[in-house]
């Protein structure tokens, strides 16, 4: 063993003793991200194989690509691609900026008592659960017993079956997203506008700058790594749309729209039991994903000089 690698051995040692504690720390997320992450990943055999619970996994009998041939040959391939990427970009479009724009403007808001009595109003909804918020969606919008319908009825407007109409899903999906994850969103920028220097600010109300171009200046310049960070992030999981809020909005009526990827895997793996279907489906997807993610980190790179590596 030559004196460099003698040196780079003792060097790893040394780092390893001074930050024990630190390891020892991350030591039980460690081994529950491989349990739950690493470890399932043993299953993604099933989409080239014919499963048969007797056999096993690695008994069940080969069959390549058949299932995702199968999946691309589907009438739902189409349809359910369109309705993901759609959903998925809205909710994009829409979710993303709001955050960004709630933090600046609740930042320069100078009543701090005030700011936290809305900060804590945003914060609210992020913590009722997706089955209950989907309870009072429904309840709210019905034809019947509905409040939006009772004001409609009110200023002399039919009643609307809104959850019946595939027009108006995609809305109501994104928009209570948006209300629901809004300002638990913007925390991280919160976070990110604390760290920028008051001095920044206190010499450029000097100079004559108004709130708007302290925005946009100083506050916005520096939070847009961050937000950078977040929408490679969020562009590596166009696809991976949440199945809980999707399949809970879903009836017959509004299928046409409604029907996502994860609610058409849960569909056909669980209530038809072709696990190996299913599989390739949602291998499909999250390499879709992966290709989307390395595309945008790559792009912002060029563009901005921010990104995930």
């Amino acid at each position: 063993m030559n004196s460099t690698a003698i040196k780079r051995k003792s060097h790893l040692a040394r780092v390893l003793k001074r930050d024990a504690s630190l390891w020892l720390f991350c030591i039980p997320g460690i081994i529950l991200t491989f349990i739950f992450s690493y470890v399932p990943m043993y299953g993604i055999l099933l989409a080239f194989k014919r499963f048969n619970a007797r056999a096993g996994i690695w008994g069940s009998e080969w069959q390549g690509l058949y299932y995702f041939k199968r999946f691309f040959d589907s009438p739902y391939f189409e349809s359910t691609i369109w309705n993901t990427l759609v959903l998925s970009f809205y909710g994009l479009l829409v979710s993303f900026p709001i955050p960004i724009i709630l933090a600046l403007l609740l930042n320069s808001f100078q009543h701090k008592r005030y700011r936290k009595v809305i900060q804590t109003i945003t914060y609210a909804p992020n913590f009722i659960s997706v089955v209950v918020m989907c309870g009072m969606i429904i309840l709210f919008l019905s034809p019947t017993i509905g409040v939006i319908n009772s004001v409609l009825e009110f200023f002399g407007i039919d009643a609307i079956n809104f959850m019946a109409k595939k027009e108006y899903w995609r809305h109501i999906y994104v928009w209570s997203g948006v209300w629901q994850s809004a300002g638990w969103s913007s925390v991280i920028f919160f976070a990110a506008l604390a760290g920028i220097s008051p001095e920044l600010h206190e010499a450029a109300r000097c100079d004559g700058a108004t709130k708007f171009q302290l925005i946009r200046y100083i506050d916005f310049p520096s939070i847009l790594p961050t937000a950078t960070i977040l929408l490679i992030l969020n562009c590596g999981s166009i696809l991976s749309i949440g199945f809980e809020k999707a399949y809970l909005l879903q009836n017959n009526l509004n299928l046409t729209v409604s029907e996502i990827i994860s609610t058409y895997v849960y569909k056909v793996g669980l209530i038809n039991n072709d696990i190996s279907y299913s599989t390739a489906i949602g291998l499909f997807n999250t390499v879709v994903n992966l290709v989307l993610l390395l595309a945008v980190n790559k792009a912002a790179d060029k563009l901005s000089g921010n990104s995930l590596w």
